[in-house]
Formats: C-alpha cells, sequence, structure tokens
C-alpha cells in the first residue's frame, strides 16, 4: 500500500511539473506575440521617432504583464486531484 502511495505522489509532482513547464512556455509565447504585435509596426516601418519610442515603451510594458496574467491563469485553473486522501486506494 505504501508502494502505491508513493507512486501517486511522484505522479502528483510530475503534473505539477508538466503544469508549470506549459504555464511558462505558453505565456513566454504570448509575451512574445503581444510584443511583436505593439513594436512590430517600428520595426517594420519607417516610422517618428516618438511613435517608435511610444511603440516600443507599450511592447516593453504589455510583455511582462501577459506572461505574468498567462502564468497565474494557467496555474490557478490546475488542481491536482485531491478527492482523495492520498494513501486512499482508487477503487476504495
Amino acid at each position: 500500500m505504501s508502494e502505491y502511495g508513493g507512486r501517486r505522489r511522484q505522479a502528483r509532482r510530475d503534473a505539477v511539473t508538466v503544469e508549470i513547464g506549459y504555464a511558462l512556455f505558453s505565456a513566454a509565447f504570448a509575451a512574445a506575440v503581444i510584443f511583436g504585435a505593439v513594436a512590430g509596426p517600428a520595426l517594420l516601418f519607417r516610422l517618428p521617432s516618438g511613435i517608435e519610442m511610444l511603440l516600443f515603451r507599450t511592447g516593453y510594458v504589455l510583455a511582462p504583464l501577459v506572461f505574468a496574467a498567462r502564468v497565474v491563469s494557467v496555474l490557478a485553473c490546475f488542481r491536482p486531484d485531491t478527492s482523495r486522501p492520498s494513501g486512499a486506494h482508487p477503487d476504495a
């Protein structure tokens, strides 16, 4: 019985690790897309320097905010299976 509980705890730790990795990867992707969408026109087109600076600064502010919001939203929605005590058998 203790062997089953140990595997269950390890599976729970693995699930948390995968969820954290997914949260970080998807947040980095979302932040890069937001930065590209906001600051991209300044890189592609000749714009007045004031507008270019505004676009870059806006991108630099929004990207970390999107990153943090995505990580928090993914991890807040993740709930490992806590309906059973850690030592309980799944058929019980």
